[in-house]
Order: C-alpha cells, then structure tokens, then sequence
C-alpha cells in the first residue's frame, strides 16, 4: 500500500438521496461501474469514487473530498489550534481506516482520511477520474495560511496574463510539502468567491473529474437530468464547465488540452 503524502488527494465521495439513481448517471456520464458489495464506483476495475446513500435528509447532496493522513487525531488537533475546526471527529471504519469532517477558517468542509486496508484512489487523471480540486473562499489570507500551516502546502499566485483573466484574478495554486511548486507538481488550488456568485454560498470546495470532451459531458450531464451551472470554457489548462448532477451534487470537469 502506497503512503501518501499528507494533505493529497486520496478520495472524494457523495451521499446521494436516490442512490441508483446516481449510479445510473455517473455510469453514462464516466463510464463508471460499481462493486455489488460496496459503495464505490470503479473505473476499468480500479477505484476511483465513493457513491453512497444519504442517510441525513439535513446535510446537503454534495461532494466530499478526502485529504490524506497517517494519523487523523494528530492532524485534527492541528486543524483546531490553525483556526479551523473538526465537524466530525475521527472515528474508526473498518477496512477504510479512519475517517473524519473538518472545516477550514472559511467554512469550507473537508474530510480527512487515515489510511486503512484500502488506500483510496487506484486510479487519477484520467478521463472519468479525479484529477483537481479547488477550495473556493471569501477569506482567502486566512485560509491561505490554514493550509500552509496545517499541511504544509506550498503556494504559487497564479499570473493573471498567463491565464487570460482580470488584472484582479486572485488564485492561488497547491503542491505538497517537498516539492517544487509550480505546474508539474500542483494537486490543486484556492479561488475566491466574488460578487460574480451568489451572496449566500459558503466556501466550499469543488472536485474536478477528466473526460475526453467537456462540451460532450455537458449536453450527457443535462440529458440525464442534470444542468450546467457554468457553461463551458476555454484556459491554458483545458476546457472547464461546472455541472450539477440529477440530484443537485456539484462538481466540474475538464478536458485537457488538444494539440
């Protein structure tokens, strides 16, 4: 079993009210499929997502992102002595290790994940996986330093002109403690949530899935029953859209490049 390094990626998941609903959807959408004994979905045989059912009418139908950890009790205390705080403490599950919620000084919820039988993704970055994650905000200082702090990351400010946007574009681009920051390394970043979103959304983060075409993923997304919250567009990194799925879980997908 690969030891990950800690703050990465290691798994997302969404509680879904209809769950063979989301089953069916995900399945046209990514090609997924999904083991009969256990609530995740396989790309090719090999795992790359939690889908389970909802069992909290309270909470939302959302994604959840996993960030891993050799030691979540550990790393919970750091959460709380950053500024953030634990909504769930770790608690043990069996061959998934332990699990655990925690918010970041600006709202946005996060699990961790303490490493057990299984070690989360088996495959990422390719089309119908996990392959970036964005943590959006309105008190980006603070949560800027709460990841520096807490996991360690290294930051790069994303340059405006490279990436065809405003002169006031903040976004602030994520690699792992260790390595060299910049593209090669980068895992995924920090946006801010500006007056071009509506007053009432929290931060939160946002998963990103590849895919061959994202114009393609939009018109299967809206033939499914989903919508696209963000149409897509062009960036130096591929093409983006921002979608819904039939249940009202969000989550965006890119397509790479061509060329």
């Amino acid at each position: 079993m690969a030891v990950r390094t800690e703050g990465t990626p290691c798994w997302v998941d969404a509680q879904l009210p209809d769950l063979e609903a989301g089953k069916r959807f995900y399945g046209e959408l990514f090609g997924w499929t999904f083991d009969p004994e256990r609530d995740e979905a396989l790309l090719d045989g090999r795992r790359v997502a939690g889908l389970l059912p909802k069992r909290d009418g309270r909470m939302p139908t959302t994604w959840t992102l996993y960030l891993a950890t050799q030691n979540a009790g550990t790393l919970a205390t750091r959460i709380k002595a950053a500024g953030g705080q634990m909504v769930m403490e770790p608690y043990p599950v069996g061959p998934f290790g332990v699990l655990a919620l925690a918010a970041d000084p600006g709202g946005a919820v996060f699990g961790l994940r303490q490493s057990g039988g299984d070690d989360g993704f088996e495959t990422v970055g390719r089309p119908g996986s996990f392959c970036w994650m964005e943590v959006y905000t309105r008190r980006p200082e603070a949560v800027d330093t709460f990841y520096a702090t807490v996991f360690g990351y290294l930051g790069r400010q994303a340059d405006a002109d490279e990436e065809g946007r405003d002169a006031g574009f903040d976004y602030r681009v994520w690699s792992p403690p260790g390595s060299r920051p910049g593209d090669d390394s980068a895992f995924g970043g920090r946006a801010v949530i500006t007056d071009d979103f509506p007053a009432e959304m929290p931060g939160h983060f946002l998963v990103y899935f590849a895919v061959h075409d994202c114009d393609e993923a939009c018109a299967i997304t809206v033939r499914l029953g989903g919508r696209v919250a963000t149409p897509a567009f062009d960036t130096p990194h591929g093409r983006i859209a921002v979608l819904h799925d039939n249940q009202g879980a969000r989550f965006a997908v890119l397509s790479e490049p061509t060329g």
